[in-house]
């Protein structure tokens, strides 16, 4: 699900070692890897400590105290402040992949800038109904009465029953106060941002995340993968603008969906540089308990086939040969665990690899500090946030060309890079990080400036806001060509091609 650049998206499972399976569903994610999906269960992740003033589980709303916004604009940020409805399905405490860590950070980073941000998103038992937190309005949707399992094969109902419910709390926080903008995140709350858009005649900004013919490496082999197709290609044409991650998942928008160049707008995921720096005695204590006498290579994410754990998994080998007495950590949960650990068995590497499942608090962030090398060996990454996150933490990076993944590092210089699906090049590239680990501690200092200097959360929510005017400067003439494209054509179904969608257009 989503979903993400940040977040998960449903989709047909790949054996870990062959070719996309059609007999089933399971839910994958673009970037973290703290969630708990499986294709017939879905578990809400309550993540830090318990919201002030939240309720029991009685659905009885709460109003904390509104926080005082700064008078003035902090530097470097536009004068006009907005008044801002932002769409998502997930938001803390339910966080399901990076999507929810995105909103938030932005919501926050916009609210520290001056402006007005209003939250409508999934609740939760025992959170508010409504709160401000870390300046932010936060209204969250219950679920109605008739409950649709939030499963694979009940998705999409859950999706529309869940944009019911949304709507109406959306409405209600427009009794509050009038609004500039409607901001909505990827393809669960299209219905609902729809209804907005038509109802307050304010401009639709999207955020696309991730595409669901991405995640399949082109394809949309099931009826569901192409009906979600279909909402991600609605979205996109309605929205004034649409934001992306990265370069490479504006060509995907752009390719995919139709939408004109000039209305893509690239705006990077962010980072929190200081969450990711831990005690020393932290480093010391993940080193002693992962990496024994060797050198120490780690990955972190979401247990799926586009992660391409399978060829971290198929390099080890010749690795060990290069450097004996070397450790791998693979951190994170997923439909593919039991197959990775089952290939970790057939080679004979259960003495080098642990799997610890999800890692949480400062273990994660000690784990990638206490690395010789972190491996971002993903097939499919939008934008690779978990690569910002491993060089914030201080580990020389090892990642797949791929995606976004491809812009975030540098070769030879902030980190290795080697093509996707090649257990080859992953291995000469982790092999220079171990071999002239002074020259791989050089590049990780740089790349941990880099993060600092390039995606911190207030420029990106500058840059937001450049969007936002944007969309306001010209939505009387998008409004127009709306109209008139109705009048003329009526409302037109694009057509779906048949084959790979990345390869027709050019993209693999």
């Amino acid at each position: 699900m989503p979903f993400a650049c940040s977040g998960t998206r449903p989709r047909v499972p790949h054996s870990a070692f062959g070719h996309p399976a059609t007999s089933r569903f399971a839910a994958t994610d673009a970037g973290a890897y703290h969630h708990a999906w499986t294709e017939i269960d879905v578990t809400t992740l309550l993540v830090g400590e318990q919201l002030a003033g939240a309720t029991d589980r009685v659905h009885r709303p709460t109003l904390t105290s509104r926080p005082q916004l700064p008078a003035h604009p902090g530097s470097g940020v536009p004068p006009q402040t907005r008044r801002i409805l932002m769409l998502s399905w997930e938001y803390p405490p339910v966080l399901v992949g990076g999507l929810g860590r995105h909103v938030h950070a932005l919501s926050v980073a916009l609210a520290a800038a001056g402006h007005d941000v209003t939250v409508v998103t999934r609740h939760a038992d025992g959170a508010p109904l409504e709160e401000y937190a870390d300046g932010v309005r936060i209204l969250r949707a219950p679920e109605d009465p008739v409950t649709f399992p939030l499963a694979t094969n009940s998705l999409l109902a859950w999706t529309m029953a869940f944009n019911h419910t949304l709507t109406r709390t959306a409405l209600r926080a427009t009794q509050a106060g009038t609004y500039d903008v409607i901001h909505a995140h990827d393809w669960l709350v299209a219905h609902t941002a729809m209804t907005l858009r038509d109802h307050l005649d304010i401009p639709l900004i999207s955020t696309i995340h991730a595409t669901e013919a991405g995640r399949h490496q082109g394809w949309l082999p099931e009826e569901m993968n192409r009906t979600i197709h279909g909402v991600e290609q609605w979205l996109s044409s309605e929205s004034n603008r649409v934001i992306v991650c990265s370069g490479y998942m504006r060509d995907e928008v752009i390719a995919l969906f139709g939408v004109p160049a000039g209305r893509v707008d690239v705006v990077a995921n962010g980072v929190e540089p200081h969450r990711w720096r831990v005690p020393a005695r932290a480093v010391a204590a993940a080193r002693a308990r992962f990496a024994g006498d060797g050198p120490l290579v780690t990955f972190a994410g979401r247990l799926v086939y586009e992660k391409g754990v399978q060829h971290l998994i198929a390099a080890l080998p010749r690795l060990r040969e290069r450097h004996p007495g070397l450790r791998a950590v693979i951190a994170g949960d997923g439909p593919y665990r039991a197959e990775l650990e089952a290939e970790v068995h057939r080679r004979g590497l259960g003495g080098m690899v642990t799997m610890p499942g999800f890692l949480g608090g400062t273990d994660l962030p000690a784990l990638m500090a206490a690395s010789d090398c972190f491996v971002v060996p993903s097939i499919y990454e939008p934008f690779g946030m978990v690569a910002l996150e491993g060089a914030a933490a201080g580990a020389p990076l090892a990642v797949a060309a791929t995606g976004g993944l491809a812009e975030i590092v540098e070769p030879g210089v902030t980190g290795m890079t080697f093509r996707p699906h090649d257990p080859d090049g992953l291995t000469d590239a982790v092999d220079a990080l171990l071999s002239d680990t002074d020259r791989a501690r050089v590049m990780a200092r740089r790349a941990r400036r880099m993060v600092h200097d390039q995606y911190g959360w207030s420029s990106i929510a500058q840059r937001t806001a450049a969007s936002y005017a944007a969309a306001i400067a010209a939505d009387s003439a998008f409004t127009a060509q709306r109209a008139e494209q109705r009048m003329s054509q009526g409302r037109v179904l694009p057509a779906l091609p048949e084959g790979n969608l990345l390869a027709a257009a050019g993209l693999r």
